[in-house]
């Protein structure tokens, strides 16, 4: 599709207003996180990506999660050198369960009416949206953007998403595109596949094997230092 049609169908602001906001465990952060959210800011031209740790990730019950003050202070070792990433401590100050719902209303409300916020997610996370606090509206708040990997079909969102749900989209023939009935959009993007995931990463730390080039540099440092992730 090309790139200057599609962004015609997406927002209302101009490129100084575009903000990712990309929730996650990020336990630990990897080059993957890194990789696809430059891949997405370049793309759909935002101004800034916000890497926004989870406290106390919802569909993370029963898992053990390092704390979130060190995770958050991995998020800021690994984007210090890029400028448009920046790391918001909002989920780990509520002290609460982290619900996205939440996350997007407060950053609607800090950002104002002239910014399109864009909510960064995995294909892997959206084929459980129906399990989100508030699902249903969530996608009358803000505009997705699914992070899918290459080679994944293009399905039918209406295949992808509830009936109920799919009530409040109608399809763009020309734009090929769904827009929800808030005039919110959802768009589907292939980003580079580095497999690489945090649980991998985490069991290696936990059998004593390398990690470098896994993570950015002075996570492996940081890791060590603190003996995270030993089991």
């Amino acid at each position: 599709m090309n790139n200057t049609n599609e962004l015609k169908l997406e927002t209302r602001g101009n490129d100084d207003e575009r903000i990712g906001l990309f929730g996650g465990t990020f336990s630990p952060i990897h080059w993957g996180h890194l990789r696809a959210a430059e891949e997405i800011k370049e793309y759909f031209r935002l101004k800034k990506v916000i890497f926004i740790p989870a406290r106390f990730p919802p569909h993370k019950n029963g898992e053990s999660v390092v704390s979130s003050e060190h995770r958050f202070q991995m998020l800021k070792l690994a984007i210090h050198d890029n400028p448009a990433f920046t790391v918001s401590d909002f989920e780990i100050r509520r002290n609460c369960t982290s619900y996205s719902i939440f996350t997007i209303e407060y950053f609607q409300k800090k950002t104002g009416s002239k910014t399109s916020l864009f909510f960064l997610m995995g294909i892997d996370s959206f084929l459980e949206i129906d399990t989100w606090k508030e699902f249903n509206r969530l996608f009358s708040l803000t505009n997705f953007i699914i992070m899918a990997r290459p080679g994944y079909s293009k399905k039918e969102i209406n295949k992808l998403l509830p009936v109920d749900v799919m009530k409040n989209f109608y399809y763009n023939s020309k734009e090929k595109g769904y827009i929800h009935s808030s005039n919110h959009k959802i768009f589907f993007k292939e980003v580079t596949s580095l497999d690489i995931s945090s649980s991998v990463i985490r069991s290696r730390i936990k059998n004593h094997q390398s990690i470098r080039y896994l993570v950015p540099g002075g996570i492996e440092d940081y890791i060590k230092k603190y003996n995270l992730y030993q089991g």
